[in-house]
């Protein structure tokens, strides 16, 4: 098939939009199996922990040397590469399971730090795809719609596991989840990714070394100081946003007396919430000013989510908040991913994504080892009913199970709102779309692995 033949432009994007909301609804639906698998076999919310971290912690370490790949390799293969990964390794797991009946935590967790190394290159690698697919005005739309796939995924995803796994077990999960991965590979085949035009490199010097092009996104991203200054807000709000992200489900349980089912309720309506945000940036755009969106959206967010959560004392109030909070991330998200599509050159976005992204999420594994300890040591024993701070904070978030939980996130959330609001009051990172040139109206060249800095006022 010719690249004339293919589907391309806005077109080519919504059929590889609907391979991943299929692939993620597959993928959801191993992950909710395979939780509840872990935690049957061993009863230790540890050994979830430990199969998490395994995930993740590949994809963040990973995420340099990743966009160095990306950008040398073709887009369109590496992100079939990933998939195919994923899918593989799901078919193992399978193989496993109808061979022995059952997996090994060793397995699972061997198979999460494979797929989470592929899963290092997805993010730059498609994003930076997407870039030379469809019009810059579309980019904010663009990733509303992946939010929105994602969000329709966390309701679907649990509601079909739970209706097979009780059945039949993990093989029919498994299985759906490999055909989904074969949808999403099918999807990518069937769609014209253009190239980015190679990096000029003068005549007698070598391609820089794969270490260097690994340190490239720093470079890069360090000397452009409203893009730095831009990811630094979001790095702190993405540690802050931990606290309460991580709490609010013990909180929830504490405050019920362990109710499975106001849980439920409360993260059932968050995800609509989602849902609702990447329907509405997948239709809207995003305002016009995405630079708004990002930063005025952050101090929105934490204002009517987290600060909700924590001052309510019941399931209405977790779940108004949870929605409020949930609705923004996608506009949140969304508008910053069209900045920087916007400025940066398509050549080099592999590099600078991954380590974008490796900047933003490195804070949230640490709050994560923090939080727990956190509530249990300082902030529950704070606002029991004889607590040193519920005379202070008792009238507010109240006292007893859960009150100590329900302080940290109220306090998150208004450290958010701050973050945001600070974010916006300096010029250079408010006036980042004016300050810096679309990468579409550059002229110098990327020369011997050194980004080329026009005048930008900074």
């Amino acid at each position: 098939m010719n690249n004339s033949d293919r589907l391309s432009g806005m077109r080519g994007f919504t059929v590889i939009w609907l391979g991943q909301l299929v692939s993620m609804l597959g993928t959801g639906m191993t992950n909710f199996a395979l939780s509840f698998y872990i935690f049957e076999q061993t009863g230790q919310a540890s050994a979830l922990t430990i199969a998490i971290f395994c995930f993740v912690a590949p994809s963040i370490i990973l995420s340099p040397l990743a966009g160095a790949l990306v950008d040398r390799w073709n887009r369109k293969v590496v992100i079939i590469m990933t998939d195919l990964a994923a899918g593989i390794v799901t078919l193992v797991w399978l193989a496993i399971v109808l061979t022995n009946g059952n997996l090994d935590m060793w397995q699972i967790y061997l198979g999460n730090i494979i797929t989470g190394a592929f899963n290092a290159m997805q993010f730059p690698a498609f994003s930076a795809a997407v870039s030379l697919m469809i019009p810059k005005e579309q980019f904010a739309r663009a990733a509303g719609m992946l939010d929105f796939a994602g969000a329709a995924s966390n309701i679907l995803a649990p509601a079909f596991a739970g209706a097979l796994l009780g059945t039949f077990g993990l093989v029919p999960i498994m299985l759906v989840d490999v055909i989904t991965f074969l949808f999403a590979i099918l999807a990518v085949l069937v769609v014209h990714m253009p190239q980015p035009a190679a990096e000029m490199i003068p005549e007698g010097n070598k391609r820089p070394s794969l270490r260097e092009d690994s340190l490239f996104g720093f470079k890069y991203i360090r000397e452009r100081p409203s893009l730095l200054g831009l990811q630094f807000v979001f790095t702190a709000l993405n540690f802050i946003s931990a606290f309460g992200a991580i709490i609010a489900t013990p909180m929830i349980l504490a405050r019920t007396g362990n109710s499975a089912a106001s849980l439920a309720t409360v993260q059932s309506i968050a995800a609509f919430g989602g849902v609702a945000g990447g329907l509405i940036m997948s239709t809207w755009g995003g305002p016009k000013r995405k630079v708004q969106g990002v930063l005025l959206g952050m101090s929105a967010e934490n204002l009517l989510g987290p600060i909700v959560i924590g001052l309510a004392k019941a399931v209405p109030g977790w779940a108004a908040g949870s929605f409020m909070s949930q609705l923004f991330i996608p506009i949140i998200n969304g508008s910053n991913q069209a900045i920087w599509q916007s400025k940066v050159p398509p050549a080099i976005q592999g590099r600078v994504f991954a380590t974008r992204r490796m900047i933003a999420q490195i804070s949230f594994p640490v709050a994560v080892l923090i939080a727990g300890p956190l509530a249990d040591k300082v902030f529950e024993p704070a606002m029991s009913s004889d607590g040193w701070a519920a005379a202070i904070f008792g009238p507010i978030v109240g006292t007893g199970a859960g009150a100590g939980m329900s302080l940290m996130i109220l306090l998150s959330g208004i450290v958010g709102v701050v973050i945001g609001l600070v974010g916006y009051s300096i010029p250079a990172l408010r006036d980042v779309e004016d300050i810096m040139p679309d990468f579409d109206a550059l002229t110098a060249p990327i020369v011997n692995n050194e980004p080329a800095i026009q005048s930008q006022g900074e």
